[in-house]
């Protein structure tokens, strides 16, 4: 089965109600950064689902081979206030999928001022647009580890402190924060779901974010992967397929919600090398690098809330998910991807 095809089939029905039924059982959805990773799988769902997508997305980390043919897509960035609203003025969305970010968090570090044009600016393009255009939510895709920061218990529920340590987690924060403004004033319901570590195919292997996909792309090369420092700092992986399947739940969730991804489960950088290593049936060695500054110690999302309210679980084991992407990272070097 192909990797974007994942998913089981869903009646379409099943979550149409309300609002939603009044409108049209087929919504028209904008998702942002729908060439990306996550977004591009988010894509894919909603278009089996026999939804209207409209893809924009600038290309700085997306790729056009991601974009799924009956999706339309438009190359624009969402700090262009002037193209942005121009989209919306001519297409009536009743739901915005923003996954759209500047991603990665050291780049954060070293230039704030750019993390926020995109991270937060380019949100309230969006979010202004919503309201002027009588979009009825956005779902958008926040961060569980970088919005709680070093954290006070295991695993974090949506009670914990929000403490931030990065420009990145800041922005995500900020937005969280604008998106109940905009529900108090405007009446625009969000949800946003807050990821653990997402992995799986169509990872970017470039760069420094993405571990499972730089481990395993290198690996497949024949060459050894650097582990920052000892090892033993902790994440919580979960595969991309399942954070897909919460976008898809919370298509029809009113209000303004925030919900965890996450597995519940920590696993060390170390085990994390040594799957991949057997998933790829490598024989390199581990080795051991400086360790990062600021960088987190322990991350682990707890995800009971989504599960009660929407039936959201996770379906697929890290084992599970780090084989489906080696073979992906495998597929991808046999044809010289």
């Amino acid at each position: 089965m192909p990797a974007s095809c994942w998913f089981i089939p869903i009646l379409v029905g099943y979550f149409y109600r309300d609002e939603y039924e009044r409108r049209r059982s087929v919504l028209k959805i904008l998702v942002t950064g729908g060439a990306g990773f996550i977004g591009s799988h988010v894509v894919d769902a909603y278009v089996q689902l026999g939804h209207e997508v409209t893809i924009i997305d600038n290309l700085s980390t997306g790729r056009r081979e991601n974009l799924h043919p009956k999706a339309r897509f438009l190359e624009i960035d969402v700090r262009d206030a002037g193209k942005v609203a121009e989209i919306f003025n001519a297409t009536h969305f009743d739901l915005v999928n923003h996954h759209a970010a500047q991603m990665d968090v050291r780049r954060s570090v070293d230039d704030p001022v750019y993390d926020a044009s995109v991270n937060i600016l380019g949100v309230l393009n969006l979010i202004e647009c919503c309201v002027k255009n009588g979009v009825l939510r956005v779902l958008f895709a926040s961060s569980g580890g970088a919005i709680y920061g070093e954290q006070d218990y295991f695993p974090a529920d949506e009670q914990h402190p929000t403490r931030p340590i990065s420009p990145y987690g800041v922005a995500k924060l900020t937005t969280e924060n604008y998106l109940f403004y905009y529900k108090a004033v405007h009446n625009l319901d969000s949800v946003c779901l807050r990821y653990a570590n997402v992995y799986g195919p169509r990872q970017n292997p470039e760069g420094e974010a993405g571990v499972v996909a730089i481990f395993a792309s290198r690996m497949l090369a024949g060459a050894s992967p650097v582990i920052n420092g000892d090892g033993r700092q902790t994440r919580d992986y979960v595969y991309v397929g399942d954070v897909v399947h919460a976008n898809v739940l919370a298509l029809n969730t009113a209000g303004t919600r925030i919900f965890n991804i996450g597995t519940g489960v920590e696993s060390d950088v170390n085990a994390l090398f040594r799957h991949i290593r057997n998933s790829t049936r490598s024989n390199v060695e581990e080795l051991h690098g400086p360790a990062k500054k600021g960088e987190q110690l322990r991350s682990v999302l707890d995800a009971r809330k989504i599960q009660a309210a929407l039936g959201w679980k996770v379906s697929v084991s890290l084992e599970e998910g780090l084989q489906r992407t080696v073979e992906y990272f495998r597929s991808k070097k046999r044809h010289g991807g």
